[in-house]
């Protein structure tokens, strides 16, 4: 049968292209389930993902069966801030046997993207939670929560679709030993005689908590490669999701002399949230925490990255007891945050990518 390639509306018809993710991980023992409470809102134009930006869903069907799917999104606060007319595709997902189908698919949303004034379409950019960089290595563990499980073969799928590599990440993960402990504890109390304030997020007032949080976390994150100016109503949404995990126990704020230094948000792992085989058990490994960490450029290098993560390090292990850690993704040319993965004890333990396909070739 011909495949034919579709764009669902609607809210049933949305729902069920969401859950398509679903069937693509059936065969994973352990799993994240599909996100539709935070991404059905974004398709549909609502709620604080699709602030100021356009989508366009696209499946993939032969005979009545999904075979793969995307959705081209304009997002007119990366074009803004970054100065580039740039479309993307998110949420991505095919079969293992699509090759023609994710070409027909990604051919649509490029269409679509172009036709919205994009000269190049990024797959694969870090837009949680509806896009994150693909994994390179599968080693049939549950990754952290939020960063992708894709088997292998859709990055051949991907490149077959006509996209390039455009940049590399890697995961960091932790193995938690007394010796660590005690260096994570120095380094927290090096920072507080520099005159180094951490202070988490349940002790700022709860009227200031989510605009601070937001407009340090921008600028932190202002310069870094494919970042995307955030929203309260987005850290909003995220912290009320997540703080039954002690979200607000393990994220900070730095402060010096009053002022905002640093920010860190750290989500200690909720993998009860993850579908599991009846025989599967989750390894230690795989209970490991989502982090992410910014310092103002007036105060990089002065060992704020390193305090801030090690204080998170400290009570996760003080109040869960977990093994493991993970540091989470890191560009492949930031060595400022990868050595100071590296002095906190962590290690490489994945890679990942983010992919490109010009148009106007």
């Amino acid at each position: 049968m011909p495949i034919r390639v579709e764009s669902p509306q609607g809210e049933a018809a949305l729902t069920d292209f969401l859950l398509f993710h679903d069937r693509v991980y059936e065969s994973r023992s352990a799993r994240w389930p599909s996100f539709v409470p935070l991404q059905l809102p974004a398709l549909e134009g609502r709620g604080p993902f699709a602030q100021d930006r356009t989508f366009r869903p696209f499946l993939a069907v032969e005979g009545g069966r999904p075979l793969a799917r995307a959705v081209g999104m304009i997002d007119r606060r990366y074009q803004r801030h970054w100065r580039e007319p740039l479309g993307h595709v998110v949420l991505f997902e095919a079969l293992q046997d699509a090759r023609e189908a994710t070409r027909r698919v990604m051919d649509a949303a490029c269409e679509w993207l172009g036709e919205q004034g994009a000269v190049a379409a990024r797959v694969g950019s870090p837009h949680a939670p509806l896009d994150m960089p693909f994994r390179l290595d599968d080693d049939g563990l549950l990754p952290p929560m939020g960063l992708r499980q894709n088997p292998g073969y859709m990055n051949t799928l991907l490149k077959d679709a006509g996209f390039e590599t455009e940049r590399g990440w890697v995961d960091y993960r932790i193995t938690v030993t007394p010796e660590l402990v005690a260096r994570w504890e120095s380094a927290r109390a090096a920072a507080r005689r520099g005159g180094i304030d951490l202070v988490p997020l349940h002790d700022v007032p709860e009227s200031q908590r989510v605009p601070a949080f937001t407009a340090l976390w921008d600028e932190c994150f202002a310069e870094h490669w494919g970042v995307v100016p955030s929203t309260e109503d987005e850290f909003a949404l995220l912290l009320e999701l997540q703080g039954p995990t002690g979200v607000l126990d393990t994220s900070v704020i730095a402060y010096r002399d009053g002022k905002p230094i640093g920010v860190l948000w750290v989500a200690p792992e909720s993998t009860m949230m993850a579908v599991l085989d009846p025989d599967r058990t989750l390894r230690d490994e795989e209970k490991v925490n989502f982090l992410g960490i910014g310092v103002h450029r007036d105060a990089r290098g002065q060992g704020v990255n390193l305090a801030m993560a090690a204080n998170a390090y400290l009570e996760i292990v003080r109040h869960h007891g977990v093994p493991y850690l993970s540091y989470t993704l890191v560009l492949d040319d930031n060595w400022p945050s990868r050595r100071t993965a590296e002095k906190l004890g962590a290690y490489v333990c994945a890679s990942y990518v983010t992919y490109r396909r010009n148009l106007r070739r």
